[in-house]
Order: C-alpha cells, then sequence, then structure tokens
C-alpha cells in the first residue's frame, strides 16, 4: 500500500489530497475503517464528512463508507487540513453581515482588514472577529496559520463579499465548490490604461523569484499555478478603466498579477506598481488630480462585487452583491468629472 499526500490546487491551499493504493493482498475491508485505520490524526467524523460530500473515491468514482477495499483499489480522499496549536484571541471586530444561517455567515469585508492571523497579524484580523461573533468555527490549516471556516479570501486591502463555514459539512461543501470551480466570482476593478476589448488571461502565477512578497507570471508554465481571468470593459475613463473581472481559478494576487501582465495594473496598487502615475499627461494640475485620487483611495481599486455558490444544506442556489465602496465610487466619479472636463 503506498500513500501520497499532495497539495491541492484549491483557492486557499486548505485542502489535503490522499492518494492511497490498496496492497495486492489487502484483506476485505469497510473503507472508512480502511481510512481510519492509515490517515493519522483523522477522525471518523471528518471521513464521515468526506464520504457525504463525495470526496472518498474508488477507482475515480465516490463511495459510500460501507464500501470494502479490494486489492489494488486506487482510493483518493480529499480534506480540509487538520488544526495546528495556534492561540487565536476572539476580539470585538466590526463585522458587515450581510446573511447567516446554520451553516455559513456571508459578510462584505473593509478595506485594511487582513483576512486570517500570520506573519505578524496575529490579532485584529477577520477570523479574530469572527472567533467573537461565532463562538464555534470548523478548522482548518494552511502553512503557519489556523484559519477556521476559511473557504477563500481577500486580500488585506480588497473589498467585497466573502463566505465563511459554520460547520464542517458546510466547510467541506464549499471547499468542493471551489475545488470544483462552481462557484461564480465577480471583481469590479480601476486599471491604468485604455483596455482595448474584452478578453481572458491565462498564465501560471507564482511568487517572484526576486522579490518573495509579490507574486508574477510564468507564462511558460514552468513554475506557479494554472490561473485564469476573463475581463471585460465596464467604462472607459480616459487614462483609466473600469473592469469587471471573473475569476475561473482563484490563486494570490491573481487580479492583480494578470493585469500587470497584460500591461494595466491595477490603480493605486501598492505592491504592482500602481500606485504611480502611469498614464496621462505632464501637466502639474493632473499630477495633482491623480495624487489627490491616491489620497481617497489609499490602495489596489479591488471590489468583490459578486459571490455566487450552491448551499452546503439545503443545495439552494444562492447570490451576494455588494455596490462598491465610497473610496472607489469617489474615485471614478472624480474621473468621469476630469475626463468631461477635457
Amino acid at each position: 500500500m503506498t500513500d501520497e499526500p499532495r497539495e491541492i490546487d484549491s483557492d486557499d491551499d486548505l485542502f489535503e489530497h490522499h492518494r492511497i493504493v490498496a496492497d495486492r493482498g489487502q484483506g476485505m475491508v469497510r473503507i472508512d475503517k480502511f481510512l481510519v485505520d492509515r490517515l493519522e490524526k483523522t477522525s471518523r467524523s471528518r471521513i464521515q464528512s468526506a464520504h457525504d460530500a463525495g470526496f472518498v473515491k474508488v477507482n475515480g468514482q465516490p463511495v459510500k463508507a460501507s464500501y470494502k477495499v479490494k486489492p489494488g483499489d486506487i482510493i483518493t480522499v480529499e480534506l480540509p487540513y487538520p488544526i495546528r496549536e495556534i492561540e487565536l484571541i476572539a476580539e470585538n471586530i466590526p463585522l458587515e453581515i450581510l446573511y447567516e444561517d446554520e451553516d455559513i455567515v456571508v459578510i462584505n469585508k473593509q478595506a485594511g482588514l487582513v483576512v486570517h492571523p500570520g506573519h505578524g497579524n496575529y490579532t485584529g484580523t477577520l477570523i479574530n472577529g469572527l472567533l467573537y461573533h461565532f463562538e464555534h468555527l470548523p478548522k482548518t490549516i494552511v502553512t503557519d496559520a489556523s484559519r477556521p471556516g476559511l473557504v477563500h479570501r481577500l486580500d488585506k486591502l480588497t473589498t467585497g463579499v466573502m463566505v465563511v463555514a459554520k460547520t464542517e459539512e458546510s466547510l467541506t461543501h464549499l471547499a468542493k465548490q471551489f475545488f470544483n470551480r462552481t462557484i461564480e466570482r465577480r471583481y469590479v476593478a480601476l486599471v491604468w490604461g485604455d483596455v482595448a476589448q474584452d478578453g481572458t488571461i491565462t498564465g501560471n502565477t507564482g511568487r517572484s523569484t526576486r522579490d518573495r512578497k509579490i507574486f508574477t507570471v510564468f507564462p511558460d508554465g514552468s513554475q506557479g499555478k494554472h490561473a485564469v481571468t476573463h475581463y471585460k470593459v465596464l467604462e472607459r475613463l480616459g487614462y483609466i478603466t473600469l473592469v469587471e473581472c471573473r475569476l475561473e481559478t482563484g490563486r494570490t494576487h491573481q487580479i492583480r498579477v494578470h493585469m500587470k501582465y497584460i500591461g494595466h495594473p491595477l490603480f493605486g496598487d501598492p505592491e504592482y506598481g500602481g500606485n504611480k502615475i502611469l498614464k496621462g499627461t505632464t501637466f502639474s494640475r493632473y499630477k495633482q488630480f491623480v495624487e489627490n485620487c491616491f489620497e481617497i483611495l489609499p490602495r489596489q481599486a479591488l471590489h468583490a462585487r459578486s459571490l455566487a455558490f450552491t448551499h452546503p444544506s439545503t443545495k439552494e442556489w444562492m447570490s451576494f452583491e455588494m455596490n462598491l465602496p465610497e473610496d472607489m465610487r469617489t474615485v471614478i466619479t472624480r474621473w468621469k468629472e476630469y475626463t468631461k472636463d477635457r
């Protein structure tokens, strides 16, 4: 028997994937007992949740917990990562809750709010706020940070709609939807330049070899993870363009990296060069206008406008949408006025 755990390319790498090949001499045994015996530190309830979600497969097909393993069977199992010890402090952080039931909570994340603890942000995060408002959340792990309830995330300075799981079952079901790319996510962004036409960006993204804090595109596919972003023009505003981006995959900084790759960095983006004047005239009046916009919007102009998914329990298709935050609306209005004056 061989067991080959490997990382799954889910949105936040919240899933682990095990592949087990049963030995030729394997005796007939129920698959739930087989997995409990072979997956260390994995509870029977986690395995049962995986069964219920169709995450336990034999030779490529989902099976029931009563299935009996046969010699040579190829068993694949997808599970949320188990919790690693890390102290999480509940904090009374204001959250804008759009929807809540026994299984999920949908929020509108504000700019400046880090989603999960880690990398020097162990307090004041969305997770700390969630633990205050919802005492018990299912727990998963990625790298060195505990992230209860999370199946996806938004960057610190990005605003918009997020869904959080309140039970282990809903966590499993939502993670499966992200992994299978059946979740629908649409973002609105202001980007530098006049975007010529609607299009699709396909290119592996991964950490830059020059600066590990940022990501880049590897067009030859030699590094990084497969990433696809669809975009369309919403409004042209002279030296900038308002676009809608639809994610097919969900990689870290994906929209920011992809838009820079095609020559249209996000307006105000501090990490990808968008917080400099990249297009326009040399007139001092224009320079002052853009710098004023940077002061109003001191972040990347990116908003997760809508999120749609199948409810983990009711199986109802649910869709949530949030209007642009005030800082983006103000800057867009100013660009409209500036373009009109010209």
